[in-house]
Formats: structure tokens, C-alpha cells, sequence
């Protein structure tokens, strides 16, 4: 089962933060029983002056890294919904938003006050040139 509205009313939240430089950092967690791959963390960084993303797949043993453009990388990270991971927090400087699939797969995005008070450095270095 793809959940691709639901996470791209999720991911549009992700790239206002992103476009607004209030984004601090965007983290895959908490997966469905024992599985090699523990977390994913996507964060921004500058590749030719452009703002692309790393994604930092975080496995038992090892990690691999991946840079795709903002919109790439929605395809990319769809397919980890509901396989392995159960939730996908965003954090801002404004809100903290979990999107979170429950035992019966229904989502609930939920936002919370915020974790962080600075917005990701590579971010505001890329608004502010």
C-alpha cells in the first residue's frame, strides 16, 4: 500500500520549511520489527550552488549517503513508508511534525511545539546569498 497523498501533503509541509529557511532536520524513524535499516536523515547541502539533499541511510553495520534534487527525492523516499518505517518526523523552528501510520496503517500528522531553535545552517547560507 503506497501512501503517496497522504506523505505528499507531508513533503509539501517539508519543502515550505525548506523554501521559508525555517527547516532544522527531517528523520525516518521507528521501523516495523528487526530490520537492517534503522533511521534515514535527509538534510540539505549545496551542490553547485544548487540546494540538493542528502539522504544518510543508516543501517546496523554500515551507512550509505545518497544527494538527489528536492523533487527526486520524494520518489525516493515514498517507497520507505509502511516499509520498514511507521513515522517521519519534520522538524522546524516553528512546529515539530510527526506523520505516524498506527497499527491499522491509518496516518496522523500531528505538529508540536518545536525541538529546534535554528534552522539548518546550509539552508540559511543558500537563502542569504
Amino acid at each position: 500500500m503506497l501512501f503517496t497523498a497522504t506523505f505528499s501533503e507531508f513533503y509539501e509541509k517539508f519543502k515550505t520549511s525548506l523554501s521559508d529557511g525555517t527547516f532544522a532536520k527531517l528523520t525516518f524513524a521507528k521501523t516495523i520489527g528487526k530490520t537492517e535499516l534503522k533511521n534515514i536523515f535527509i538534510r540539505p547541502i549545496l551542490e553547485e550552488n544548487e540546494l540538493k539533499l542528502e539522504l544518510k541511510f543508516r543501517f546496523q553495520k554500515e551507512e550509505l549517503f545518497e544527494i538527489h534534487t528536492i523533487n527526486e527525492a520524494f520518489n525516493r523516499l515514498l517507497p520507505f513508508i509502511n516499509n520498514p518505517f511507521l513515522s517521519v518526523i519534520l522538524f522546524t523552528t516553528e512546529f515539530d511534525l510527526t506523520y505516524k501510520l498506527n497499527k491499522k496503517r491509518v496516518v496522523n500528522v500531528t505538529d508540536q511545539h518545536p525541538t529546534f531553535g535554528n534552522a539548518n545552517e546550509v539552508l540559511l547560507a543558500y537563502l542569504n546569498k
